[in-house]
């Protein structure tokens, strides 16, 4: 089933009370093991190259043009999506490369400018049939802090979508980017405030600090799209070091093959557990 439009996999999702997967991708061995876990689960999954992955690699083309090449080739139902661009013109490159979903994230300038430069790039996007996310309120773990008082408002949320035309929200609501324990506590009240009153999917980002039971009420309370990414790291740079006691192994493949497989099988089972049913 290969691409699929982002706007048509987050209606299912919503109508379904599923959540959506959304994996970043670092190296090629990211998209291979993200495909596998989706196909072995029976799920949608999203791919997602982010500003910093396409700085690590020095060039956008490569990693996404790869990354483009695994969803065209999986069984699975993929959206390639690019992550957290800052600029617009990151977002014309990825959307020239065939990219039809983005997320633009200007929410480190002050709220008019965050209005003003995220209408300006939904407007040309919505020109080429791109979907796009924005993000209002500040998910820590990056550039900022993580308090209560950076949590997206019901009724700001609903002014900056109408102001901006965004197709998806990321809001802030407990979680934090980069975290490497899983006991973030998320406010659902807000989560459920949010969704009551905005009418486009919601996104959690940092939620590889979340547990288990707290994304899946997050999800029943209007998360639609579930972005993880540390917690992946964590599992494929476990399962390479378990390979790597074994001084005798040099080959890459003989440890990059283990962490993409560990990883394929955490994807299998956060994709089930995100969405319990089919959708």
């Amino acid at each position: 089933m290969t691409r699929v439009p982002m706007a048509d996999l987050a209606a299912r999702a919503r109508k379904g009370s599923a959540g959506i997967g959304a994996f970043n991708v670092i190296q090629l061995e990211h998209a291979e093991a993200i495909v596998a876990g989706a196909e072995a689960a029976g799920r949608p999954v999203i791919l997602q190259v982010s500003e910093n992955t396409v700085a690590y690699h020095g060039s956008m083309t490569p990693i996404l043009t790869a990354t483009l090449a695994v969803a065209a080739e999986s069984s699975a139902e993929v959206v390639v999506h690019l992550d957290h661009a800052t600029g617009d013109d990151l977002v014309r490159q990825a959307v020239s490369l065939g990219v039809r979903s983005v997320m633009y994230d200007a929410s480190a300038r002050p709220h008019d400018a965050n209005v003003a430069a995220t209408r300006a790039v939904v407007a040309e996007a919505h020109e080429h049939d791109v979907w796009v996310e924005a993000e209002l309120g500040e998910v820590g773990g990056k550039d900022g802090v993580h308090a209560p008082g950076v949590r997206t408002r019901p009724d700001e949320a609903v002014s900056y979508v109408g102001a901006t035309g965004v197709d998806a929200l990321a809001v802030a609501v407990g979680s934090s980017h980069a975290m490497l324990t899983r006991d973030a506590e998320l406010d659902d009240a807000l989560i459920a405030g949010i969704a009551s009153v905005v009418p486009v999917p919601l996104v959690l980002h940092g939620s590889s600090g979340v547990p288990d039971a707290a994304l899946r009420r997050a999800v029943e309370h209007g998360i639609t799209k579930v972005n993880i990414a540390t917690h992946l790291n964590k599992v494929l740079t476990a399962a390479v070091r378990r390979a790597l006691t074994d001084e005798g192994v040099v080959d890459p493949r003989k440890y990059l093959g283990p962490g993409r497989d560990a990883v394929a099988d955490e994807v299998a089972r956060l994709l089930r557990m995100l969405a319990p049913d089919p959708y």
